[in-house]
């Protein structure tokens, strides 16, 4: 009987202990985790160059700072996403007809102005019909697209837009801002420069702008804006008149971010507190050559002569001495990532061997030992002409350094402004030139014969065979037609060589690493850095969060 009680005595304290284990066991398994998650609040401020003329989005093209603050305060009705599509903004969806010529968009019926009042199809019809008026003063390229389309309200949020004939680029056109019509009562479209709302904008995007000077620009939460809310409470700007002025106060802690120039990489790369951000452009550096200045030029007329130019320039050299590597090699007309490019495309390599026997086979020749080429009496000489950036002057610079080495003289002219109205009034000989491509790879505004005037055709090329092939493109809607036209443009490009196709720049961005969550997509403007800027944050704290797992 004691044998019995001693045993049940000894099976109840085993199980006593085998339940004390499984729970110390379950009390072990539970784990505990600190979790430091992003909170709202936090002042995020930016230097920049420059200083605002126009926070207006049919007058900022000239501008960056203008186009940065655009960006953050107004809306299109479609908008980029980074990854080569356009997707909805202000419109909630759009239809295009089999022909390519009617777009239907349905607007979005939740969205106000910064001011209270509701956006509806007023205030598209009132932007285009801006861009269409004679008097209008904007970028004339905006002008010219949009007085080829007839826009018709068909109700409160629907706008149809009908094209004269077939432009698939079109589209790109439509992420541009969105003006507020009562806002404009009366306005003289010729005025528009001074009127002013350029200063203090209504719009509809994510942020507003609350205070512009000459020093600053500061921006909070736009409290209408119904998509993702910023975790920042306050956004600003400062303004510089250099880059050097921005790096310094970077030091000094008065900003956190910045854009960094090529010449400046390997100084901010030491700075331990500094993320640094690259992200491609759509933009490409090129010579334009004026194939039409038969009096001072004539030899820009030859084509041998424009192939030895692009021969002896070793391009990977001027990449890694002037932009300090941040930069990509360009081998034609079109972007090397865009579904239009020919890979196939002859490719001019670096040469000068083959340049200078290319010269001396139509002959040029260094007779009086200057050093220079000459035919008949002329030399082989020309001016050419670039910005003021610290980046062109160095890469012009180069260039004329490897064309004197074959025997070609050239002189580096450097203007501060004007820039611009000399080439579109074709006063220049040879003119070092950034340019941006756009979503859309079709090359009509550049290179077609009749872009001479109003276009961005400065150099003057005059190919018929050319022009026929981008005139074809555009009547098409899809892209496999298309590329058959660009395939083959590309060819004849690589063969005439119009202009020296140099290098895509790519953008540098630098952020202190307080800031978290930036994220840098290819762009298609320096202002689409700030396309994630919902997500971006500075508050933090710290949520402890208990797992519990068995057998771990």
């Amino acid at each position: 009987m004691g044998q019995h009680i001693r045993w049940q005595a000894i099976i109840a304290f085993t199980g006593i202990a085998m339940t004390l284990a499984f729970l110390g066991f379950l009390a072990f398994s539970r784990k505990t985790i600190t979790i430091i998650v992003p909170e709202v609040g936090g002042k995020y401020i930016e230097g920049v160059v420059g200083t605002p003329q126009f926070i207006n989005p049919l007058l900022a093209q000239a501008n960056q700072v203008d186009q940065d603050l655009v960006a953050l305060i107004f809306n299109g009705l479609t908008r980029a996403d980074g990854q080569g599509n356009l997707v909805p903004d202000l419109a909630k969806s759009w239809l295009i007809s089999e022909d390519g010529l009617r777009y239907d968009f349905q607007l979005r019926q939740d969205v106000r102005w910064q001011d209270g009042a509701p956006f509806t199809a007023d205030d598209v019809f009132f932007t285009i019909a801006l861009m269409q008026n004679p008097d209008f003063p904007g970028d004339s390229s905006l002008a010219t697209v949009w007085r080829t389309v007839s826009v018709q309200k068909i109700d409160d949020y629907t706008i149809r837009f009908i094209l004269s004939e077939p432009f698939l680029g079109f589209m790109n056109f439509t992420t541009l801002g969105i003006l507020p019509s009562h806002l404009f009562k009366d306005v003289v479209v010729s005025q528009l420069l001074y009127h002013p709302f350029n200063l203090h904008p209504i719009g509809t995007g994510i942020f507003k702008l609350n205070t512009v000077n000459a020093e600053f620009a500061r921006l909070s939460p736009n409290p209408f804006y119904n998509g993702t809310k910023p975790k920042l409470t306050m956004l600003e700007f400062r303004f510089y008149p250099n880059y050097d002025e921005i790096l310094t106060a970077y030091q000094a802690g008065q900003v956190l971010g910045l854009n960094i120039p090529p010449e400046s990489i390997s100084t901010t790369q030491t700075l331990e507190s500094l993320n640094l951000y690259h992200a491609r452009l759509p933009n490409m550096v090129m010579i334009y050559l004026n194939l039409r200045d038969e009096t001072t030029v004539p030899f820009f007329q030859e084509v041998e002569v424009r192939q030895a130019l692009l021969q002896s320039l070793n391009r990977s050299a001027l990449i890694d001495q002037a932009l300090h590597g941040e930069g990509l090699l360009a081998t034609g007309p079109i972007l090397a990532w865009s579904w239009a490019y020919n890979p196939n495309q002859p490719i001019t390599n670096f040469d000068p061997e083959k340049a200078t026997r290319l010269l001396t086979r139509i002959g040029w020749a260094d007779h009086n030992g200057d050093g220079v080429l000459e035919r008949e009496g002329r030399a082989l000489a020309f001016t050419l002409l670039t910005s003021n950036e610290p980046t062109k002057i160095e890469v012009a610079r180069l260039v004329s350094q490897q064309w004197q080495q074959l025997g070609i003289s050239v002189t580096v002219e450097i203007v501060a402004t004007g820039l611009s109205e000399r080439l579109s009034q074709h006063t220049f000989q040879a003119a070092l030139v950034e340019v941006t491509l756009g979503e859309d790879p079709d090359p009509y505004p550049m290179w077609h014969s009749t872009q001479f005037e109003g276009g961005q055709n400065y150099g003057g090329w005059n190919n018929r065979r050319a022009s026929v092939l981008l005139e074809k493109a555009r009547g098409l809607t899809n892209q496999g037609g298309r590329n058959d036209f660009y395939f083959a443009f590309q060819r004849i490009f690589a063969d005439e060589v119009p202009a020296l196709v140099l290098y895509y720049p790519i953008y540098t961005y630098g952020v202190n690493q307080k800031v978290l969550d930036v994220q840098l997509a290819p762009l298609l403007n320096p202002s689409d850095r700030f396309r994630s800027i919902a997500n971006w944050y500075i508050i933090t704290s710290r949520v402890i969060h208990k797992e519990v797992g068995i057998g771990k």
